[in-house]
């Protein structure tokens, strides 16, 4: 499971801010279509939803496994959302999924997640913890549990894979650091207010981040019709919208751009 074990040291380990299914899975889906290697214009938000139609990717033991396969070449990718409350999923055992690990698989790596995929399932049903990781109640103790879920699959704890676990079970995170920060994304909450006739008002504590938004055009009309835009250096996913009296409309959104990214927020055109 050396992807999951990717995905957990390089900071792709996120506490999903809602518990909703559909929600939960655009939001992961949102965060690997914002990885720099990927090419653009992949809709892996549709995929995504696409194939948890056809198919449910619920595990059984609180865990689901859903992925999408993409036509080009590039390494096995995986996010993994955490839900502290659960998610009613339509799992096998009935029971609501805390823990959603999204893949992406190229072409190249199909035969690598199936064995990935296999050994996770093995690994659930011998897992002695699983409990207890569903009822974890903060971020660092659900990545304490999923290494050592990883530990019980003998067939990847080699001598690298060991020394890797060992250096995250010894990186100390700091409490003060919100839930979904990542290694390499920036991720901010934004709130977005419309009305008839005005301009929108944004707020968000990124002051660059305003300044984009502010002078951003058709923002309001792509959340609204699309529930997501882009253009430029940030993505705008919109979380959920409450409507007021007098067609007031105050979107919950979540700003996301790469954090090394040179492409900064002056694209407006």
């Amino acid at each position: 499971m050396d992807t999951l074990l990717d995905a957990l040291q390089e900071g792709r380990l996120i506490e999903l801010p809602d518990n909703n299914k559909d929600d939960a899975l655009q939001f992961l889906a949102h965060i690997i279509e914002a990885i720099p290697s990927l090419p653009t214009g992949i809709d892996v938000v549709g995929l995504v939803m696409a194939k948890e139609r056809s198919t449910t990717s619920a595990l059984g033991y609180g865990w689901a496994s859903p992925h999408v396969r993409v036509p080009f070449e590039e390494d096995l990718i995986c996010v993994v959302g955490w839900s502290p409350t659960g998610i009613e999923y339509g799992a096998p055992d009935g029971n609501p999924v805390s823990i959603i690990a999204l893949y992406l698989v190229p072409e190249n790596q199909r035969n690598h997640f199936l064995r990935e995929v296999s050994m996770l399932a093995k690994a659930l049903k011998s897992y002695p913890g699983f409990k207890k990781l569903n009822a974890a109640k903060e971020l660092n103790e659900v990545r304490d549990h999923l290494l050592d879920l990883i530990s019980t699959s003998r067939e990847t704890v080699g001598p690298d894979t060991r020394a890797r676990m060992i250096q995250l079970q010894a990186r100390q995170i700091v409490a003060s650091i919100p839930a979904y920060d990542l290694a390499n994304l920036i991720l901010e909450p934004v709130t977005i207010i419309s009305a008839p006739g005005l301009k929108h008002l944004v707020l968000a504590q990124d002051p660059q981040l305003v300044e984009y938004l502010d002078g951003a055009p058709r923002l309001v009309e792509r959340l609204s019709s699309e529930g997501v835009f882009q253009n430029g250096g940030w993505r705008i996913l919109k979380r959920g919208e409450t409507a007021y009296q007098g067609d007031r409309v105050l979107y919950d959104c979540l700003a996301i751009r790469i954090a090394n990214t040179n492409s900064s927020i002056a694209t407006k055109s």
